[in-house]
């Protein structure tokens, strides 16, 4: 990577210059780089001389007067850099020779991964009714995270847990079993979400009949009889429309891992053996833990505040009564993951290319995880970092560094949507949370319906992407764009604006920029695939060719011939080269901290910056030399918020 180049380039520079004052070497220190937002400031720039200056004992400004005097000579980014300068008091600002960048193919390869094998646990909604909104974000996160980890190099195994042992299922299967319930349902999952608000309804009237859901949990975990194969038949039909609903926004899984599989072929158990032969897998004898199975914290270990039950500093993994908690399920669950257990599943297909764990089936190589990924929102936290210590109690320290936990805020809806699905408002609140329990909220379908009816009846050319592709795209784009620790209050017009940080924005500019590659007669097959930083294989791919090479290495390279760049480039034209030159940079270390929103930060930048450079840079009028560059530029531009977009998973349009 560019960045990544010029950061060793200056750490080598730095330990040349340690040893020749014979002060400690200073080789290991960490070289900030950044872009400054003016460009009279330099293409990048560090501060790096200012760290040193203790260290050295010498001025910041004599300090990089040495480091640039020291990069020049060494030759290692001379034919990248038009010119270095120092600045007070202390910034090494450098200035890019951009030909050079477009013609270099080997200094912008994305480093490829040699960490191994990425399982990646998304969705695992409940199997008790249909899905809301806000486990559809937690769905749209999960799979932005397995593109970019594609994309960068990893292989990715993508899991979709079912807890058909939990609480949830068992309210469903109780209220199915004992309330009557009447009306117009199209799926299944949608009569379930109806009858899971009035049985958590009689629940609150008379709290004795709580007791059924004990008894019907049981019963799930044994797993034979009438009220199991219920439960397996009322869990089995809502994964399927779970899967179905997931895939109309192009959302896809390798493996469905079924808890009751988990129980049923001695996880637990095994997992049971192994924490009792630790010294933090307890049973409690007296107090309000008698008869509970616990995970103590490690003495001098405060991380874990005693705040009640559910997230009590020693963590219950058996209940008094035999029932298993979820940690306890998912402690056995992450055992398998990393290949700890000594067994395995048996597998069959769920539908094309789907997998499904069971008891009976073929042998296949899933699991065995170099490092994990859950995706899981913030309430989770406790129970992630029990899985944690558990594998740190059991000596496996490495695994338990390679599990990572997502985490990303709840969802819930703005005013004007809540008014406008008919939930009462009345009350002035700022955001309407969410409730399964009291049937509040928007299913995942009829937000799709309702989002399409908006755009078809507003959209004048219709020839373009379907509404529903277009609603989808907005969706999974607003769902994407926060931080992932902010907490989103949908609102269903923000989601579908046409300017500012929106897919829509977005793809409307991409089809823009097909529009003018189309009528400079730029335009070939498989236009939509080079990228002007393409992952793993290197971007503008050079020595005067300019081909722009594909996503991944996979995409079908295409010869452009690359133009020679005006002697000064136009600032909107210089602006969108330094957004292009980022994008890798951009890729690698959001794969690394596990953010997509920083894809959709760098691609609404880019977006915006095109915009500006079409509206002040006619690319079809001029000299022949001039809309030759605007047009190389356009393509790149293509190629890279292309990129961006399958990162994503958004469409790609010639026309909105």
């Amino acid at each position: 990577m560019l960045s990544e180049l010029i950061q060793e380039s200056l750490k080598q520079c730095i330990h040349q210059i340690s040893v020749s004052l014979g002060t400690p070497a200073v080789s290991q220190v960490t070289v900030e780089l950044e872009q400054p937002a003016n460009a009279e400031h330099g293409d990048y720039s560090s501060n790096i001389a200012m760290q040193l200056a203790r260290t050295l004992r010498k001025a910041p400004n004599a300090i990089a007067e040495m480091i640039v005097s020291e990069l020049q000579a060494s030759g290692s980014v001379n034919g990248l850099l038009m010119r270095i300068e120092v600045a007070a008091p202390g910034f090494i600002n450098m200035y890019m020779d951009w030909q050079a960048w477009a013609q270099t193919r080997d200094t912008f390869a994305l480093p490829r991964n040699t960490g191994g094998k990425v399982i990646v646990e998304h969705t695992s909604v409940n199997p008790n009714k249909s899905m809301h909104i806000g486990h559809l974000r937690n769905s749209c996160i999960g799979d932005a995270l397995v593109r970019m980890l594609r994309h960068t190099g990893y292989s990715v195994e993508v899991h979709n847990y079912v807890d058909d042992l939990g609480n949830q299922l068992a309210d469903t299967v109780v209220g199915l079993l004992n309330i009557p319930l009447a009306g117009e349902h199209v799926r299944f999952g949608d009569y379930c979400w109806d009858i899971y608000a009035e049985i958590n309804k009689a629940y609150a009237q008379k709290p004795e009949t709580v007791q059924k859901r004990t008894e019907i949990l049981h019963a799930l975990e044994e797993g034979h009889g009438n009220t199991a194969w219920i439960g397996n038949l009322v869990a089995g039909q809502i994964v399927k429309e779970h899967v179905e609903e997931m895939r109309n926004f192009g959302i896809e899984y390798d493996l469905l891992v079924w808890e009751s599989h988990i129980l049923k072929e001695g996880f637990w158990s095994s997992a049971f053996d192994l924490l009792s032969q630790t010294e933090v897998f307890v049973q409690e004898h007296e107090g309000k833990l008698a008869g509970c199975w616990i995970l103590k914290q490690p003495a001098g270990d405060h991380a874990m505040p005693d705040t009640g039950e559910e997230h009590q500093k020693d963590k219950v993994l058996v209940r008094s009564n035999g029932i298993l908690t979820y940690t306890a399920k998912d402690i056995a669950y992450h055992l398998w993951k990393f290949g700890l257990l000594g067994k395995d599943l048996s597998y069959s297909e769920f539908n094309s290319g789907l997998w499904t764990t069971g008891m009976t089936g073929q042998t296949l190589p899933f699991g065995q995880a170099d490092k994990v990924v859950n995706v899981i929102d913030y309430r989770q936290e406790y129970p992630q970092a029990m899985v944690k210590q558990a594998l740190k109690a059991l000596g496996f320290t490495r695994q338990a560094d390679s599990l990572h936990h997502v985490s990303y805020g709840v969802v819930s809806l703005s005013p004007a949507s809540a008014a406008g699905l008919g939930i009462d408002t009345s009350g002035g609140k700022s955001s309407y949370a969410m409730s399964g329990r009291h049937g509040i909220g928007i299913k995942v379908t009829e937000l799709v319906r309702l989002m399409e009816d908006m755009i078809e009846s507003t959209r004048a050319d219709k020839n373009g992407l379907s509404s529903r592709l277009i609603a989808t795209a907005a969706i999974r784009y607003y769902l994407l764009r926060f931080n992932l620790g902010t907490e989103i209050v949908f609102d269903f017009k923000q989601a579908m604006e046409i300017s500012g940080n929106t897919g829509v924005y977005l793809m409307y500019a991409y089809a823009r920029a097909q529009r003018v590659l189309s009528k400079g007669g730029a335009a070939a097959e498989g236009n939509s695939t080079g990228a002007v930083s393409g992952s793993g294989t290197g971007a503008v791919s050079g020595s005067g060719t300019g081909a722009v090479s594909g996503s991944g290495g996979d995409a079908v390279s295409e010869k452009i011939k690359l133009p020679l760049f005006p002697p000064q480039l136009e600032a909107a034209e210089l602006a969108l080269l330094r957004q292009l030159s980022l994008w890798q940079d951009t890729l690698y270390t959001a794969s690394q901290e596990l953010t997509p929103n920083t894809i959709c930060n760098y691609a609404h930048g880019l977006a915006s910056l095109f915009n500006h450079f079409y509206s002040s840079c006619p690319i079809l009028k001029g000299g022949e030399a001039s809309i030759a560059f605007r047009l190389w530029l356009t393509r790149c531009f293509t190629g890279t918020l292309g990129e961006a977009l399958d990162v994503l998973g958004l469409p790609k349009p010639d026309r909105m």
